[in-house]
Parts: structure tokens; sequence; C-alpha cells
């Protein structure tokens, strides 16, 4: 494999190449202490508050992206072909306020300021992705991810309807000069693996699926990171320093999600963002669970494969790809395997993978004609919170009305994603009637011994998740389907 220690990224309006620095330092950082861009704040260092939130431009199949994303936790080593942009770079075309801006002064949207430009660059990249003004809703989702002590938002979600009334969104300085700049990170484009090295530590950046089996399998050591939404928080957080990773965001082969018709196979490197729009559509209550996951930066940034690769038991995608019958292909060097989901999940975060191994793919059937599904996600907040409880059912009937197949899976109710074996029996070859969820609910207690935390009771859990299956019987029977907050969002993608 052929090496090249620089990281080559566009940074507003200027060109840089990189070497020799700390593999995991963070965008955040850089900006702040290297380059002196200190419109990007920090307030939590965790990817929670929104106050660092920059763009970042990337290439997908030869068109020019822009992306809401957490500087915080972003490393620059993984910036290699990008365009970063800054509050800094805002202007008109024409120079003077950006409108977005300006239509936050006018509407008196600041207060103190801190998480200010934050939010501008969340609605910047709602105005570029939009030639015309979002709902209100679809502008409260992009803003769900900027916290603000100060304005109580109203005024901040009316800045951008505001903001189209000053300036058409094709006038942007950035999307007038999406050619150019599109030709500029094409020309950053290679074939090469990127190393950068520092005081022992080495993070290494692939562009194609066999260097990273390759480097895999030298390095089975290595922390994999693709969004790094979970290992950036290892820095910040916890100050660990991992020794090697190996980052996925140039391995263009693993960004794609294909139909096969009765399944999809979505690639490890799918953001959460992508992969909403193909899950969304499976089921209405998948759309609003994926739309609750974190926040927008962290669902353009993060993957649906890091979080089931991650292994966490209050992962959010994990219990609704179970529902499914989702499987992972692992690869390890030219050899690939296909393990059930639900049998990737050994023990708390230890998965079926052997040394070398990394998630290449994730193959998610479709639901049958006349299956019914079911999802809820109970957490404290409504926005950016983790899980307490998710639930994710499907079952489905014969043309007499039993129950044929169910699969009831948790998250939150074990060291693992899991299923409920004793309470899909209960339910298995039975009409699904009150009595028989009732006795599915009951048998609950021989599936799970959960845990207390912080963030819930083992007997909050265990009540919740048995009133999720009553629930889903109501439903069921009613033709009604749950409201969160009083309504099923259906247009997040617009």
């Amino acid at each position: 494999m052929i090496m090249r220690r620089t990281v080559r990224f566009l940074l507003n309006d200027r060109q840089f190449s990189l070497e020799g620095f700390d593999p995991t330092l963070t965008l955040l950082d850089w900006l702040r202490n290297e380059q002196r861009l200190v419109g990007t704040k920090e307030g939590c260092a965790e990817g929670d508050c929104g106050a660092c939130t920059v763009l970042v431009g990337r290439l997908r199949d030869g068109e020019l992206r822009y992306e809401a994303i957490n500087a915080c936790i972003r490393f620059v080593a993984t910036l290699d072909g990008c365009h970063v942009v800054t509050v800094e770079h805002l202007k008109k075309a024409s120079g003077g306020l950006h409108p977005v801006q300006q239509a936050m002064v006018e509407l008196h949207g600041s207060q103190c300021g801190f998480c200010t430009p934050g939010i501008v660059m969340s609605l910047t990249a709602l105005w570029l992705g939009s030639a015309q003004a979002p709902s209100r809703e679809r502008i409260e989702v992009a803003l769900a991810g900027n916290l603000c002590r100060c304005t109580g938002y109203g005024p901040i979600v009316s800045a951008l309807g505001r903001a189209y009334e000053i300036e058409s969104s094709n006038t942007d300085s950035l999307y007038v000069g999406r050619a150019e700049t599109a030709r500029k990170l094409a020309e950053l484009q290679d074939q090469e693996v990127v190393e950068v090295s520092e005081g022992g530590r080495t993070l290494y950046a692939p562009a194609t699926a066999d260097q990273l089996a390759e480097l895999t399998l030298a390095h089975p050591d290595a922390t994999i990171v693709a969004g790094a939404t979970d290992v950036g928080l290892w820095i910040t957080k916890m100050l660990m320093r991992p020794a090697k990773v190996i980052s996925l965001v140039r391995v263009g082969e693993l960004d794609r999600v294909e139909d096969k018709g009765d399944h999809l196979v979505i690639g490890a490197l799918v953001s959460v963002a992508d992969a909403h729009k193909v899950l969304g559509a499976l089921d209405p209550q998948i759309d609003e669970m994926i739309r609750r996951f974190g926040s927008e930066q962290v669902r353009n940034a993060g993957t649906i494969g890091g979080n089931v690769a991650n292994g966490s038991p209050i992962g959010d995608s994990p219990p609704v790809l179970i529902a499914l019958g989702a499987s992972v292909t692992l690869r390890r060097g030219g050899e690939r395997r296909t393990v059930p989901l639900e049998q990737f999940f050994i023990a708390y975060k230890k998965q079926d993978r052997q040394p070398g191994d990394f998630v290449e793919a994730l193959i998610v059937p479709k639901p049958k004609p006349g299956t019914v599904f079911h999802v809820s996600k109970i957490s404290k907040r409504f926005d950016e919170d983790i899980t307490a409880v998710l639930g994710a059912f499907r079952l489905e009937r014969d043309g007499t009305g039993l129950t044929t197949n169910v699969v009831l899976a948790f998250g939150g109710m074990a060291a693992t994603p899991k299923r409920a074996a004793a309470a899909e029996a209960a339910l298995n070859g039975r009409p699904f009637n009150a009595e028989t969820a009732e006795a599915a609910a009951l048998a609950l207690a021989g599936d799970f011994s959960p845990l207390d935390d912080w963030r819930a009771s083992a007997r909050y859990r265990s009540t919740v998740a048995a009133n999720l299956i009553r629930r889903f019987q109501a439903e069921t029977a009613t033709g009604s389907v749950h409201r969160v907050a009083g309504i099923l969002r259906s247009d997040v993608h617009a």
C-alpha cells in the first residue's frame, strides 16, 4: 500500500496540507487553537449542545453535499478531501451578512450569542439543501441538536423563513461556488492510504475496502471508527488516546445502499441520515425512531454500521434491525461471513468478531405484506437522549388470525440487544389479543433482569417493557398508531 502522510482539505477559502499531528486532534481544537477561528464554540465537548457546529462538504457520486456536524468530536485526520466551512466564512454572494445571519439579527434570535454561531450553521445547512423554505417542523428537526438557554427558540425557528425572504438560497456564495469547490475536492482524491502519526500513535485512513481489509488484518488491535460519534467522547471525556485508529471515512465502497427487491444492503459507512431515508420508508415508526436518534449533526456523521459494531445494549438501531430479521456481513481479509444480527451480540460490548474482522454491511429484509410492526423509544428527553428502553416488535399472522412468527426485540433490558424468547412463546400459534398480550407481558420476567442505573430503575424498565407489549396489541386491535408528541413526523427528509 502507498502511504501518504498528509491530510489535505479545504477550510473556508484556503487549502491545507497537514502532517505530523495528534491523530485524534479534534477539528474544534484545531480551529480555535491553531487557526484562531473562535466563532466555533466549545460547549459540551460531546456532540450534544451544537455550539461547535460547522459544515463539512464532501463529494458523493460526484455531487458536493454539505452537512452540519459537531466539530468537537470530529478528528482532523478524517477530513481528507473535505471542505470545512465555519461561521466566519458565511456571507452573501455580494458581500455583507449572510441571509441567515441577517434574519437572526432582525428577529432577535440571539441574546448572549454563545450558541448563535452553531445555530446559524445548522440553519445554513438546511438553507443550502432546500430551494424553498422548509416547514416549521423540519426546521425544528434541524435545530434539535442546538441548545440555547436564552431565546426560547421561537425567533430562531422563524429566522430561516425570513432568510428566504431576504435572498434565495441559490444565490448563496457556497451554492454559487459549488462547481469550483467540487473541482478542487476532486483533485484531492486519490487511492493512497493516509497515515497520521505522532507520539507513538497512528491513524490510518484507507481509500478502498481492500486496503481496509489489509489494515485490519495487520492491526487487529486498532480501534475502527466511522463517524467517531462515540469514540470522540473517549478523547474529550475519558481522556483516552488509542494507540491505533483505522478510519473508514474515505472508503466510498462502504457508503452505498442497495435495494435488492426483498431486502436492503446497507454499507458500513452509510450515515444514519442516509439510512433514515430507506429504513424510515419501511415503517412510519422506524422513521420516527431514527428522527430521535441523536441530533441531525450526529445522524450526519454517525453510521448504522457503527451503531451495530459498537455493541451498546442501548443502541437505538440494533433492536429495530433484529426485529426486521437483519444480518451482518463481516469481512476478514478476503473472506466474508454473514451472521444473524441477534446472534452477533454475545455479551456486554462483545460481539462475534474475530481479530481482523470488520463490519462490511448490513442485510435488512423488508417486512412482508400484512406484517404488523411497532417501535417505541423511551427516554427522559424527547430529543438527543439515550434510550432507557427501546422495543421493536414484528408480528405475522396466518389467514385464521393465529400468530405464525413474532419477534420482540428490546434494548436497555440486558447486557446486549436481545429478543424476549419467553414472551414470544406466549404469542406464537395463538391469536394476538388482549389475553395473549397480557401473557407475553408477564412472561418478560423470565426473559430479563434489568439493571438499575441513573437512566432508569430495573422496576421501571420491566414495567415499561411489559406496557409496550400491551400497547402494541392495543394499536394492532384498533388500527391506530401511537403518536410521539401528538404526531407522526412524515416530512423530516424534506
